[in-house]
């Protein structure tokens, strides 16, 4: 009688229990009919736009800021924003690690949001208080900040670098954590949710390039500052009011950990043979993975000499105990060959981010130079970007409502594309935004040429040309990084998805690097024999068009490895159940 009760208790978790590892907020098996799905994703998606606002709010214009209020020159600026900008997509590998080891998805995001709120806090008093704030003429054009405001400026600034690392890793794939994926039902909503959180990322930045960039030019920057202050504090508020719909993944422990136990095994049997009837590979004969939080993961043919990892011989076993130093399970191998795969799929992506990081650095200061003006009224050229956010805005919907019911009539994929097949869509569509940029840039420089302007601040042609590089490279966006973000959640090790996401974060900042890279190269060889260079001060006695072909022949080059690496990739595949 005992055993069957315990049978019919199990019986009845497994229809109102979630079956893939998650709990609610009292460390409870999730109930699915109180938890997660979209009751919970509004709560993430109302964080996820207030803290996009607090971001694009403050990083949008912040060009102008460097440039204007600490008196920097245009190269400098430029560096000091993608250096900066960099930074905020390296942090993520500290949150992820954090969020997948210890703290889980829902702590990391909690503990960091704080963080950023102060950092935007000390911000806003940077560019408000009397002593911290660079003094300027009556017009608040001639700066000249001290050693000291100018410290406490970018103290702040990497403050908020720190802070959105324990964010951006981790949002993305909470939201996703609160469909699970053993219904079917469910997991169909999951490729709807990216779209929606993407949209929702672009809402917030839509009212920062508008809005906000208005209020910072013409009001402002304590204003400018403070509203995304107040932004980042109601993103925290939004997220905690939804605890307890949550469902939430336990952390694994450290992955790092898993994988040098992979690589120290696989070393020390360099010379063992590995059988060629892979089920003697070693395994854990439970239906659960020996990795909290995972299922189990099949074998795969690729990346063979790792599975000498998982070959037992006799010194494997000490006093009847694994040594997981020697001996690892097929899932922890396969969890490293998940990982090495995504490394070239990720590579492909940074110089795809060089392109979207133009956005808030040349693309701003190429506006800048241009016809400002509509009647009495000026457009600051950051605002520029709105049009990228609206051409997100637009795509999304005919993207998940047009293109994949579409698509999935010729593919008969239930996704319309698969992940790899939209990434490449997206990285094909952002060589047109760099064509677009470098000829605007050229039919700017010759009417420079043709009138004489070379000493006229703003050429009188509409910044309004600028709005077809902005479109395409939004257009852009909906391929690339939603299906990166996807494709990235999907294909990580299920107690890697953090870590994974953040990795694909990470193509952001090593694109503003090489960005920085780039222009520094760039301007050290152009400016030889005192010449001007291709990115002057002066913008029309540059040749800007030189380097956006030489980002749009770079990102020829960039698809063509991606398409050899997309067909070589193997998806993972996972078996059991988690843990």
């Amino acid at each position: 009688m005992a055993e069957q009760r315990k049978v019919e208790v199990v019986m009845a978790e497994e229809d109102y229990c979630t079956q893939d590892g998650t709990v609610d907020y009292r460390n409870n098996p999730a109930d699915k009919t109180k938890t997660g799905t979209w009751k919970a994703c509004p709560f993430i998606l109302g964080n996820e736009c207030c803290e996009r606002l607090a971001y694009y709010g403050m990083g949008t214009n912040l060009v102008t800021y460097l440039k204007v209020q600490l008196n920097q020159h245009n190269v400098v600026a430029v560096n000091n924003v993608s250096n900066w900008s960099g930074t905020c997509y390296v942090t993520p590998l500290l949150g992820a690690f954090l969020a997948d080891a210890y703290l889980g998805r829902y702590w990391t995001i909690a503990i960091f949001s704080i963080i950023y709120v102060f950092g935007m806090t000390l911000l806003t008093l940077s560019a408000s208080v009397h002593g911290l704030k660079p003094p300027c003429d009556s017009q608040g054009l001639n700066c000249h900040p001290n050693g000291l405001q100018t410290k406490i400026c970018f103290v702040a600034l990497y403050m908020i670098a720190l802070g959105t690392g324990g964010i951006k890793p981790c949002v993305s794939s909470f939201g996703a954590d609160q469909f699970d994926d053993t219904d079917e039902i469910e997991k169909k909503r999951k490729s709807s949710f990216f779209n929606w959180f993407y949209f929702t990322i672009n809402i917030g930045a839509l009212l920062a390039a508008s809005v906000l960039v208005y209020i910072q030019t013409d009001v402002g920057w304590s204003w400018g500052f403070g509203i995304p202050a107040v932004a980042m504090a109601i993103a925290v508020v939004s997220f905690f009011s939804g605890t307890r719909l949550y469902r939430n993944q336990k952390p694994g422990g450290s992955p790092l950990t898993r994988i040098c136990q992979v690589i120290v095994a696989t070393l020390k049997k360099f010379r063992v043979e590995v059988p060629a009837d892979k089920s003697l590979l070693y395994e854990t004969s439970d239906e659960e993975s020996v990795v909290k939080g995972s299922r189990k993961l099949d074998h795969t043919k690729t990346l063979s000499f790792l599975d000498k990892a998982a070959v037992e011989v006799q010194t494997d076993h000490i006093k009847g105990t694994v040594n997981s130093w020697s001996l690892c399970t097929v899932t922890q191998v396969e969890e490293l060959k998940a990982l090495i795969r995504l490394l070239p799929v990720w590579a492909t992506g940074i110089i795809f981010a060089t392109v979207y990081g133009q956005m808030g650095t040349l693309f701003v200061l190429q506006g800048s130079s241009m016809d400002i003006s509509i009647g009495k009224f000026e457009i600051p050229s950051a605002s520029l970007s709105i049009f990228d956010t609206l051409s997100v805005i637009f795509w999304v919907p005919v993207y998940d409502r047009v293109i994949v019911p579409f698509a999935r009539k010729f593919t008969g994929h239930k996704n319309g594309f698969t992940q790899l097949q939209r990434m490449g869509i997206g990285l094909f569509i952002s060589i047109f935004a760099m064509v677009a940029a470098a000829i605007l840039e050229l039919y700017r420089l010759r009417l420079v040429k043709k009138h004489d302007y070379y000493d006229l601040a703003h050429v009188p042609m509409s910044i309004f040309w600028q709005i077809p590089q902005y479109f395409i490279i939004g257009c852009a966006e909906v391929f690339m990084f939603i299906g990166q973000l996807e494709f990235f959640y999907e294909q990580a090790p299920d107690a890697m998805r953090s870590l994974c996401s953040a990795l694909s974060l990470t193509t952001v900042a090593l694109g503003n690097y090489l960005s920085t890279f780039l222009v520094t190269i760039v301007t050290d060889i152009s400016t030889k024999n005192g010449k001007p260079g291709w990115i002057p001060d002066n913008l029309n006695r540059g040749h800007l068009h030189y380097f956006y072909f030489l980002l749009a022949v770079l990102s020829v080059l960039n698809l063509g490895a991606y398409l050899l690496v997309a067909k070589w990739y193997t998806y993972k595949k996972a078996v059991g159940t988690l843990r």
